[in-house]
């Protein structure tokens, strides 16, 4: 039997899931004691760079917590909640960490019992996947560069306000009046998403260093010509500019 104990972290809602795990303690259900609680006024609090950053800084795994759909404290909270761990999801599926490293799950005030259930289920589940790779002495480069970019791509302003817009495009419409559809969206926040995750992942290898576009591309496996349309875009920001060219190769450094 695997003798490892997860580091796990746990966001709560002030309003239910917090409540339900108080009244577990109270009620003197026995449940692990591996993951550290952090309370917050509303699950809609809990941004996708925020998971990210605990899964970067080493965490096991991180569980979220809210109100059940219907019964949030603020109305709609849980169901931005939703909207971002669909976003959350995306983003790590991309990094190469598991994505039963994270879960979403619904608890009210008087569910002591499956608020202890939750975590224990939760522990097992992480516990079979073993220790984080981003906590190895000798990690993978790739995968702590993917989880960083990650992290700067959900905290960025494009994916942040895609997800904020989504409810008003899909159920009601946008300034021209004209209403989109869901599967449209989704289409374009996907495409965001790769395009986010890539440009951040550039980003991060050409602040450590000037770069050309095949080295670039080498590293972290994406196409010559992509990562150029991604460099493109950087140089767009103003983010980065091209340093100087060797033997007629420009590399490109961040500004």
């Amino acid at each position: 039997m695997s003798t490892f104990e997860p580091n796990l972290v746990g966001f709560l809602c002030n309003w239910c899931s917090y409540a339900g795990a108080d009244l577990a303690g109270v009620s003197r259900i026995q449940y692990p004691t591996n993951m550290r609680i952090i309370k917050v006024m509303c699950s809609g609090r809990v941004e996708p760079g925020m998971v990210l950053g605990l899964l970067e800084a080493g965490a096991d795994g991180v569980m979220v917590t809210g109100c059940h759909i219907g019964d949030c404290h603020y109305i709609t909270g849980n169901l931005h909640t939703k909207r971002k761990f669909t976003l959350l999801q995306k983003l790590l599926t991309k990094t190469g960490l598991e994505p039963q490293r994270i879960r979403l799950e619904w608890n009210s005030a008087a569910e002591g019992q499956r608020f202890a259930s939750l975590v224990k289920d939760f522990t097992d589940q992480v516990r079979s996947l073993g220790p984080t790779p981003l906590r190895i002495p000798k990690h993978d480069s790739l995968r702590l560069l993917n989880i960083h970019a990650a992290k700067e791509a959900a905290n960025g302003f494009r994916l942040r306000a895609l997800v904020g817009k989504e409810e008003k495009l899909v159920t009601d419409c946008n300034v021209y009046g004209e209403k989109v559809q869901q599967t449209d969206f989704t289409a374009a926040m996907d495409d965001a998403i790769e395009t986010e995750f890539q440009i951040h992942r550039i980003y991060i290898m050409i602040q450590e260093a000037p770069s050309s576009v095949k080295d670039i591309a080498k590293k972290i496996g994406v196409q010559p010509s992509n990562v150029l349309n991604y460099i493109v875009a950087l140089r767009q920001r103003g983010w980065i500019d091209v340093k100087e060219a060797v033997e007629g190769t420009p590399l490109y450094a961040a500004q």
